[in-house]
């Protein structure tokens, strides 16, 4: 079962300006799927560099590698295995500009890979992302619960197969996260490594906070900082930056964490069941984990740059999401409840307040109301469901 993507529309678009691609995300986000599929009316050569002998013929003979491929379309996967060969391509690329589409590239983190990619084939390859299924995305079966969603994961095999929900996310964890990612960084404390991804997702939608977790621990505060920032090159965790403009409040300047995908920091907490999930001690900060993951999957699904900020004042009020758009900053507030009150609406006044004519006229509320509620102030509560079509609309314009 083939799942429509929204990077569609800007895959085949960067394929007909680009001469190379590169998709980027986490494994098993669907990124071959979708070259595949889009592409299933063209004779493809496909080449992943999981197989560790294709890695050995790139790496040791370049040029006899890419002579097999005679001008054909190339999906090259897991290019970041074999960053030696992207000089080689560079030349290739250069000897006939005009051919685009040629190279299609994936890769599932962006540490050295990024820097490689830019040093060798700037201008000349298109930057793209794919993250798991964002709700536009899901089956019509997987959206109507908000329970179902947290719990299974988006990623397309969980999302698409529920029995696999606890085998997928036990070995996504062990193989991925907990040996791959490890080994990129040459890290050597297993234990160090698993207690710190633990405690990751037990500050999931908290400010990051590198020395107390440096102190649970027991490593360095930089060292902590370096993990988080594999974590984010990896697409497994996002870091939602403080809006630093200063509107005469003092503000934090500390970002906030959230996991991509609800499900894994779910699993890692060891919350006990789908029922209890969205009731429980952290169901608030999975619920706003879920619509800051969801604005970024809209911006990267439509090929562009995510501009995000939250905001909290020094005495304590916060906005959980400030998104720019069309040169307006649109306040977003992110509440797990179906009866909103003036509190929920505080934040957003003071903040549209302070900011004056730089803010969009009306703050949005996102919670569990059944339908599009009219607040005071400007203000409106959307329902969880409708708030990705809202933003997708948004920037469609």
């Amino acid at each position: 079962m083939y799942i429509k993507r929204l990077l569609q529309k800007t895959l085949h678009n960067a394929i007909d300006h680009f001469p190379a691609v590169l998709i980027t995300g986490p494994r098993q986000s669907g990124k071959t799927t979708l070259l595949k599929h889009e592409l299933a009316g063209q004779h493809l050569n496909y080449i992943t560099f999981d197989d560790p002998l294709e890695r050995d013929f790139a790496r040791q003979d370049p040029n006899g590698f890419l002579d097999r491929f005679a001008g054909k379309t190339t999906v090259l996967d897991e290019i970041q295995y074999v960053p030696e060969l992207l000089p080689y391509l560079k030349i290739r690329i250069d000897q006939n500009r005009n051919q685009k589409g040629l190279w299609l590239l994936t890769g599932s983190q962006q540490l050295q890979l990024m820097q490689n990619v830019t040093e060798s084939l700037a201008g000349r390859i298109a930057l793209l992302e794919l993250l798991p299924f964002c709700l536009l995305e899901q089956p019509a079966k997987n959206t109507k619960d908000l329970s179902s969603i947290l719990w299974y994961s988006c990623y397309p095999e969980p999302a698409l197969n529920f029995d696999k929900r606890e085998l997928w996310l036990r070995s996504y964890i062990q193989t991925y996260i907990e040996r791959d990612l490890r080994q990129l960084q040459h890290i050597q404390n297993l234990g160090a490594f698993e207690r710190f991804i633990s405690l990751m997702a037990a500050r999931h939608a908290q400010v990051f906070n590198a020395a107390e977790l440096a102190d649970e621990v027991g490593i360095s505060a930089p060292t902590i900082k370096s993990w988080g920032t594999l974590l984010e090159a990896a697409y497994i965790c996002y870091f939602l930056p403080p809006y630093f403009k200063n509107y005469g409040k003092r503000i934090t300047k500390t970002p906030k964490l959230y996991f991509i995908d609800a499900a894994i920091a779910v699993y890692l907490t060891r919350q006990p069941s789908l029922e209890a999930l969205t009731n429980g001690a952290m169901g608030g900060a999975f619920f706003e984990g879920f619509i800051i993951s969801e604005t970024i999957k809209i911006f990267t699904g439509l090929g562009k740059k995510p501009d995000l900020f939250f905001w909290r004042s020094h005495d304590g009020l916060e906005v959980d999401l400030l998104i720019q758009l069309q040169g307006k900053i649109y306040p977003v507030e992110i509440k797990i409840t179906a009866t909103p009150t003036l509190q929920h609406l505080a934040p957003l006044n003071k903040f549209k307040e302070i900011i004056g004519n730089d803010a969009a006229e009306t703050g949005l509320l996102v919670c569990k109301v059944k339908q599009k509620t009219i607040l005071p102030n400007n203000n409106i509560a959307l329902p969880w469901q409708d708030f990705p079509g809202w933003l997708l609309n948004k920037l469609s314009k």
